[in-house]
C-alpha cells in the first residue's frame, strides 16, 4: 500500500501490548497519511519508531479535542489524509476521537477503519463466559458510592458484562461487584493482555475479589473485568441439572473438589451447589 485516498480519516487500531500486533495494513496506512493524530504523542512515538514510521504526529486528547478537531477537519477538507490512533487498542473505545469522527462525517469526509486489537474483545475471547451477547460498560465510576449505584442498575443484566478498570481501583471494584452481584457470580480478570505478565483468572466473584486483594501483583497493569450475566431461576435450575450430570461423570475419575470445579466451568452451575450435592 503506497498511497491512501485523499481526504480520508483512517481510524487505526494499535496494539494493546505486544508491538508486533500492529497489522501490515495499519503500518502501510500510518506511513502513507499526511499526519497521525495520537492520544499521547510521547506514548505512540516508540511504537511508530519500532515499525519505521516517521509520519508527523499531532496530539488529540480529551483536553484539546475541540480545538484540534477543527484543524484536522480543515486539513481533511483540503485533501490530506489523517490517521487517528489511541494509546492502545481501537480508538473511541474508552478513548478520545468521537468528536473528530463525528465532525468528519458531518463534513462529508470518508471515515475508514483499520481494525485490530481491542482489550475488551481480546479478554472476552479467552474468558470462557457467554460471548454471543455482551455489554461493554467501559470504566466504572471512581467513587465507591457511585460505582455501587451503577452496579445496582446492572445487577439484572442477562448479558455478559465487560468493564475496564485501573490497577489502583481493581481490588475495590471487585469487592463492590461481589457485594452487589453476589459472591457466586462467575467472573474473570484479564490483566496485562499480550504483555509479559499476562494473566487470566476466572473464579466466582467472592474468590476472585479475595485472591486479588491478597496479591499485589494482581493489582498492577491494565485490567479488564468480565462478569457473567444475571440468570433467571429457570436458567439456574437448568444449569444445576446439567452441572450435576457432568459432576456425576467426572466424580468417577476425580476428587469431589476437582470434579465440582470442572463441572461448574462446563455447565455454568454454582460450584458450591455441585460440591454439596
Amino acid at each position: 500500500m503506497s498511497a491512501v485516498p485523499p481526504g480520508c480519516l483512517w481510524v487505526v487500531a494499535t496494539p494493546i501490548g505486544h508491538r508486533d500486533d500492529l497489522s501490515a495494513r495499519a503500518i502501510a496506512t500510518l506511513r502513507a497519511v499526511a499526519v497521525i493524530a495520537a492520544e499521547d504523542t510521547r506514548h505512540s512515538r516508540p511504537l511508530l519508531m519500532h515499525h519505521g514510521i516517521d509520519t508527523p504526529l499531532v496530539a488529540l486528547h480529551e483536553y484539546n479535542e475541540r480545538e484540534a478537531v477543527a484543524a484536522l477537519v480543515r486539513r481533511l477538507g483540503e485533501g490530506e489524509s489523517v490517521a487517528l490512533i489511541s494509546d492502545a487498542g481501537t480508538p473511541l473505545v474508552s478513548d478520545p476521537g468521537f468528536r473528530l469522527v463525528r465532525a468528519a462525517r458531518a463534513a462529508g469526509i470518508r471515515c475508514a477503519p483499520i481494525p485490530g486489537a481491542c482489550a475488551a474483545i481480546a479478554a472476552l475471547s479467552v474468558a470462557g463466559l457467554p460471548s454471543d451477547r455482551f455489554v461493554f460498560e467501559g470504566f466504572l465510576p471512581p467513587k465507591s458510592a457511585a460505582r455501587r449505584a451503577r452496579l445496582q442498575a446492572l445487577a439484572g443484566e442477562p448479558r455478559t458484562l465487560i468493564f475496564y478498570e485501573s490497577s489502583h481501583r481493581i481490588a475495590e471494584s471487585l469487592a463492590d461487584l461481589r457485594d452487589v452481584f453476589g459472591g457466586e457470580r462467575e467472573a474473570v480478570l484479564a490483566r496485562e493482555l499480550t504483555k509479559v505478565f499476562e494473566t487470566v483468572l476466572g473464579e466466582p466473584l467472592a474468590a476472585l475479589a479475595e485472591r486479588v486483594a491478597a496479591d499485589p501483583d494482581q493489582q498492577r497493569g491494565e485490567c479488564v473485568i468480565l462478569v457473567a450475566g444475571h440468570a433467571d431461576e429457570a436458567d439456574v435450575d437448568a444449569k444445576l441439572v446439567e452441572g450435576r450430570r457432568v459432576f456425576a461423570i467426572l466424580r468417577e475419575e476425580l476428587s469431589p473438589a476437582k470434579a465440582a470445579k470442572l463441572a461448574a466451568a462446563i455447565s455454568g452451575a454454582p460450584r458450591k451447589a455441585l460440591y454439596e450435592s
